[in-house]
């Protein structure tokens, strides 16, 4: 809250002639938090909490950010006299600059109905604090400003460029793994929804579309997977890479991460792969949820380790959102550290 006031300030001394370079990345929507009028930080904090634990993406919920705010979705720029430029680094999918830290300087698509809307469809208005539902419920009849909207003239001063993204992330995984001496497949469609789900999801549909082809070296394959057609990747093995953002529906006591999550939904499906296959799900910023770890790892031996190492099944613990609790006593949490930047998270399977 002080950084976005100290922000704000210096916004109204702004004249005409002066230029606004606003570097940002994932995470500037905690870091940067300028309730409007009537909604406190505990207000926003326990609308943001309420959200997450009913598994919402980072745009139903920055749409409600934006409009319990008096500097996300376009307005710190219509507060700003001068040009602004905005260079982003992307931690969401797709890559829109109006989902990147709340977009604060550039135009908001959704509206205060958007936001009652997803209160709806996240648990229900009974679950948010009054305050919360009743500026969005006002702001939707119209007694509120509405975030300014594509055409605004008041952002026609105001450009953003993304300049890293989990494309980023991916050309260096790629190169990495050429380097290695494997063969390469980049998934085109992104890793979202539930995390348990997604991690499942992605190596159920490499196993139809991606088989071994007998012989030599070929060129390494980068196609998008096509339900029409079995990619082949020569006698090497195969590195295959996907990127997104999943989510985690909360309803357990245990302790773990969308990272976590996804490796351990991956765990059943591994062995249609072959008898040698690996999966991974990594965070980019290096934190996995409240966790230590920047996610988890699964391969053909880990139900076999698990069982002699007397844990119970994997549901089990994905029931009770306790994937850390799994993977910990294995040896198969990836600990990288705070990486001070986020694209995203990385899901890495290796085959033979």
């Amino acid at each position: 809250m002080a950084a976005a006031d100290a922000v704000m300030t210096l916004a109204g001394a702004a004249g005409q002639g002066d230029v606004l370079l606003l570097l940002m990345s994932g995470g500037a929507s905690a870091m940067m938090a300028f309730p409007a009028k009537g909604i406190s930080l505990a207000d926003k904090r326990r609308a943001s909490e309420v959200l997450l634990q009913n598994g919402a993406e980072v745009r139903a919920l920055n749409c409600v950010r934006k409009h319990l705010s008096a500097i996300k979705g376009g307005q710190l720029a219509i507060a700003w006299a001068g040009a602004v430029l905005t260079l982003a680094v992307s931690d969401v999918v797709g890559d829109e600059p109006s989902a990147i830290g709340s977009g604060p300087t550039v135009a908001d698509v959704t509206t205060f109905a958007d936001a009652l809307d997803v209160l709806d469809r996240h648990g229900g208005g009974g679950q948010y604090p009054a305050t919360v539902v009743e500026r969005l419920r006002d702001g939707a009849r119209g007694a509120l400003p509405e975030t300014p909207k594509p055409g605004d003239p008041r952002l026609a001063r105001s450009a953003a460029h993304v300049i890293g993204s989990a494309q980023t992330a991916i050309n260096a995984a790629r190169t990495a793994a050429t380097s290695l001496g494997y063969a390469v497949h980049v998934v085109g469609e992104p890793v979202v929804g539930d995390a348990r789900t997604a991690g499942a999801t992605l190596v159920k549909a490499i196993s139809r579309t991606i088989r071994p082809r007998a012989g030599s070296s070929s060129d390494t394959q980068q196609e998008e997977p096509s339900a029409a057609r079995t990619l082949t990747f020569p006698g090497t093995p195969l590195c295959v890479l996907a990127s997104g953002e999943t989510t985690v529906r909360v309803v357990g006591n245990g302790l773990g991460g969308r990272n976590q999550e996804c490796a351990l939904g991956m765990l059943r499906h591994l062995s249609a792969l072959g008898d040698r296959a690996l999966g991974a799900s990594i965070g980019t910023d290096g934190i996995d949820g409240p966790t230590d770890a920047a996610g988890a790892l699964v391969d053909t031996t880990t139900l076999s380790r698990a069982l002699a190492a007397g844990l119970a099944a994997p549901e089990r613990y994905l029931d009770n959102n306790d994937s850390y609790r799994f993977f910990g006593p294995l040896g198969d949490l990836i600990h990288t550290g705070p990486t001070r930047t986020n694209v995203g998270d990385l899901q890495v399977i290796l085959i033979g």
